[in-house]
C-alpha cells in the first residue's frame, strides 16, 4: 500500500507545492482546509498530473474536530505516513506587541497551537505503532525571530516550535521525525503571498522587506528534511538562521 501525506492547509501556495512534491514520489495525497471548491480544484490538477489525491474540508480552528477528520482520512486511505501542518493565511493579521491583548492571542491559540498538537495526538499511535512517520510544521520566522510591530501569531507559533522540539528528541528513539520549516518570505502563488505582493506595490515599505519565493523551492526542502531528518528546523532563506538554535 502507498504511503500517504496530508496536507492541513492545502491552499495555493506550499499547500499545493508539497502535494505534488510528495505525490511525485509516489504518495497518495489528502488535501485538508476550508474551502471544499478549492480542494476539489487542487485534487482535479493532481490527478491529471497521475496523483491519487481526495478532499476533506475541515475548520481548523476547531481543534474538536480533529480525532474525527484524522479518522476519516485514515478509513479513505488506510493509513497517514507524513502530515505538513501549514494553514497560515491571510487573515493572521500582525500587530504591534504592544497592541497585543488576551483576545487576540485566543483568537490564534486554536489554529496555530492548540490543533497541530491535536493532529500529533491523533497520528501518533499508528506512527509509533509503524516506528515511521513524520510532521512538519510550517511557521513564520517571527516564530524564531521577534520583530517590532509584527506580533500577534509570532507568540502563538512561538509555543508551538517549542511543542515541536521536545516533540523531535521525545520520538527518535520511536523512529518518528518532527521538524519545522521557518519561513522568512512570501510564498508566490498562495493567498497571502499574492496579497502582499499587491501591498508593497501600493504602500510604503513599513518594517522588514521580505522577498518572495517559489513554493516549490520550499517543497523541495521539504522533502529534503523527510528524507534526511537530521534536524529540527529548516529555515528559509537559511542566511536568517538565528544565533541560537539546535
Amino acid at each position: 500500500m502507498s504511503q500517504v501525506i496530508a496536507v492541513f492547509g492545502a491552499g495555493s501556495g506550499l499547500g499545493a507545492a508539497v502535494a505534488r512534491r510528495f505525490g511525485r514520489e509516489g504518495f497518495r495525497v489528502a488535501l485538508v482546509a476550508r474551502r471544499r471548491d478549492r480542494l476539489v480544484t487542487l485534487a482535479k490538477e493532481l490527478a491529471e498530473e497521475g496523483v491519487e489525491a481526495d478532499v476533506f474540508p475541515a475548520d481548523l480552528s476547531q481543534p474538536s474536530e480533529i480525532p474525527a477528520l484524522v479518522q476519516a482520512i485514515r478509513d479513505r486511505f488506510g493509513r497517514i505516513d507524513v502530515v505538513e501542518y501549514g494553514p497560515i493565511g491571510g487573515d493572521l493579521r500582525l500587530v504591534p506587541a504592544a497592541e497585543l491583548d488576551s483576545a487576540r492571542l485566543s483568537d490564534l491559540l486554536p489554529l496555530l497551537l492548540l490543533t497541530p498538537v491535536e493532529v500529533v495526538r491523533a497520528v501518533l499511535p499508528e506512527w509509533v505503532g509503524r516506528g515511521d512517520g513524520a510532521f512538519l510544521l510550517t511557521q513564520g520566522y517571527s516564530a524564531a525571530h521577534p520583530f517590532p510591530q509584527l506580533s500577534g501569531p509570532g507568540p502563538v507559533m512561538a509555543a508551538a516550535r517549542n511543542y515541536l522540539f521536545s516533540l523531535n528528541e521525545e520520538l527518535a528513539p520511536t523512529g518518528v521525525y518532527a521538524g519545522t520549516l521557518t519561513i522568512a518570505s512570501s510564498i508566490a502563488r498562495s493567498e497571502m503571498g499574492e496579497a502582499e505582493r499587491v501591498r508593497a506595490a501600493n504602500e510604503p515599505a513599513d518594517g522588514p522587506l521580505f522577498p518572495f519565493v517559489d513554493p516549490d523551492e520550499l517543497a523541495d526542502r521539504y522533502w529534503d528534511m523527510y528524507v534526511r531528518r537530521d534536524q529540527v528546523e529548516s529555515f528559509h532563506p537559511e542566511s536568517l538562521t538565528p544565533l541560537v538554535t539546535r
